[in-house]
This record gives C-alpha cells, structure tokens and sequence, in this order.
C-alpha cells in the first residue's frame, strides 16, 4: 500500500488521499524502478531494473521508438521528447514520479469532468474516476489524447495549492464528502470508493 505520508507530501493537493491510493493501485505496481514498453499492442520484455541507473537506461533505450511508461504512476515518459538522451532520472524518484502522475491525471479528471457537464449529479463520480483510470491506460479520452489535451480547468484546478501540512490543518482545505458535494461540482467531490480492479489488466494502447 503507497503511504500516506508519500502522499500527503508528494502527491498533487487537488487530488483526495484515497483518490491518489486508487489510480496508484489501478495503474502501476509500486514499483519506482518499473519500466514498461510497448510498440502498438505488444509487449516487449525488458530486464527488471535494480536500481535507478538500470531504469533509466532500459527506458533511454526505448523512447523514441515505443510507448514507454516508468514509475509507479505509469508515467508517459516519452511524451515531449523524441530521443532517450533527454530523459530526466528523477523519472525514478518515487516522490518526482508520484507528483509528476498526479498532476497529470488531475487534469485528466477535469477533462472526463467536463465531458460529463457541470451539472451531472454526484452519482456519476465513481464513473469520472473509472473513465479517467481508463483514459490514463489508453492515452485516450473520446478519441482524443488526453496527455496532450489542454486542461479544461474547473474547481479542482481552482482549488488553493497548499502545502501538505496545511492541507492537514485545514478544514476547509479537506474535499467534500459525495454526500456532500453539489450536483455540479465533480470534480471537487471526495471519491471514497474502492476501483483497484479498474485498469489492472487493461492493455496500454499507442499515444499518438
């Protein structure tokens, strides 16, 4: 289980602790050092890296010609970048991979958010959440890129950034509870549900 103290100070603040641990659990392994490669529906082995060195040379190797995910996020290290040579190693910090993924599916929410409407009820949270799990395997969202896509914006990306420790201190900085958020407020909506299922199996398509 990822913990909460990695959370509460790596992870994005606009995002519920039990939101994080779901796309955390649905997406990767845990593992800081794991590299996953793909060229269109294929999986190409590669050699367990021991340590951070190893992860980023196997994932160098392959950028530029596969779809190479790294991290415990899963996170789209080939985004951006069309050689290898150019690949950051805090890709493998476990802090810089787990704030690097929760920034990015943050906005995936906000986008599968807006696509639902501002005044969809709070019954449709679990399937905000479930569709962006989705959307971070496929790379897509209504046949759109969705790590490229703009961020739509909306009460998540509004929400005051804090520090971790304030965000502890605060009421008013803690998400609402599904009972008691607004019917037009998504993504602002405390997702206290249990989706470790969703995404484990799913197979990672191409980003184009």
């Amino acid at each position: 289980m990822l913990e909460a103290a990695l959370i509460e100070k790596c992870a994005d603040p606009s995002l519920d602790l039990s939101v994080v641990e779901a796309f955390v659990r649905a997406v990767g392994n845990g593992d800081p050092l794991a590299v996953t490669v793909k060229v269109g529906r294929k999986k190409i082995l590669v050699e367990k890296a021991e340590t951070p060195e190893q992860a980023l040379a196997i994932a160098r190797l392959y950028v530029g010609q596969a779809i190479v995910r790294v991290g415990m996020t899963s996170y789209p290290a080939h985004l951006g970048i069309e050689s290898g040579t150019v690949l950051s190693p805090t890709l493998f910090d476990a802090c810089e991979n787990l704030r690097m993924g929760t920034v990015m599916f943050a906005k995936i929410m906000r986008i599968v958010a807006a696509w639902y409407g501002r005044n969809a009820s709070k019954e449709a949270l679990p399937y905000v959440l479930s569709d962006s799990l989705h959307a971070w395997v496929s790379g897509e969202f209504e046949g759109k890129d969705v790590f490229r896509a703009d961020d739509p914006g909306g009460p998540a990306a509004e929400r005051q950034v804090m520090r971790p420790q304030d965000r502890r201190n605060s009421d008013e900085a803690s998400l609402p509870s599904v009972e008691e958020a607004q019917p037009g407020d998504i993504t602002s909506a405390d997702m206290r549900i249990d989706l470790s299922g969703i995404g484990s199996n799913a197979p990672i398509v191409p980003v184009r």
